[in-house]
């Protein structure tokens, strides 16, 4: 059994998406940490990364997962990249992912992560991840990996295709998942458990642009 497979088998109690456990033993984890933090690369912790960033505790990942419902024809955006492990679970759950990081060292570390996994249905993006993705809308479902303050930000919710799931980390001093789900013109949202994520930060000059 491999490590990725013994992570996934501890997150099983808590997690009843077998597809999600799945993606989670088939992806190795340390990969995505830097060679500093391998050691710890399968403890169910968050992990310091480059640019102040986090990769994100496996657990939080899997429910982020699970509650996104994703189809394998689905196309979604990973907003957020960071490390890249996310990205490449989302891409073995979906058809299509597009995946959007501020730092472009971060963006080019995940890319070179992934290739090493032969994973070749996710398109990277550069820029300000608050803005999403429009020129590739709408999704059907939408991952955001990092706090968006007191909401949601309008900007992704209106990219979600109609029946589209958005999860994201809301709050400021406190910060709960939050799942929208679109119908039509009308978004739902719903409260779920607590969660603690580095801010999203919104440059509002700055341009999408090609990784």
């Amino acid at each position: 059994m491999t490590l990725a497979s013994e992570l996934a088998d501890r997150l099983r109690p808590a997690i009843d998406d077998e597809r999600v456990l799945a993606a989670i033993s088939s992806i190795p984890r340390e990969l995505f940490v830097p060679e500093s933090e391998r050691k710890r690369a399968y403890e169910n912790v968050a992990l310091p990364i480059a640019c102040g960033q986090t990769i994100s505790q496996p657990l939080v990942v899997a429910r982020m997962l699970e509650l996104l419902r994703l189809c394998p024809d689905d196309v979604v955006l990973d907003v957020g990249t960071g490390s890249g492990y996310h990205a490449a679970l989302l891409a073995l759950l979906a058809d299509r992912v597009w995946t959007i990081e501020r730092h472009r060292e971060l963006s080019a570390q995940a890319q070179r992560a992934i290739a090493q996994l032969g994973i070749d249905n996710i398109e990277f993006l550069v820029g300000d991840g608050w803005n999403g993705a429009p020129a590739h809308a709408p999704f059907d479902a939408i991952n955001v990996a990092a706090a968006t303050g007191d909401e949601v930000p309008a900007s992704l919710e209106l990219q979600l295709a109609d029946g589209g799931r958005l999860v994201a980390p809301v709050g400021t001093a406190e910060q709960h998942l939050i799942v929208t789900r679109r119908t039509g013109d009308r978004f739902e949202r719903i409260r779920m458990e607590p969660v603690r994520f580095v801010p999203l930060v919104h440059d509002e000059d700055e341009d999408e642009r090609w990784a």
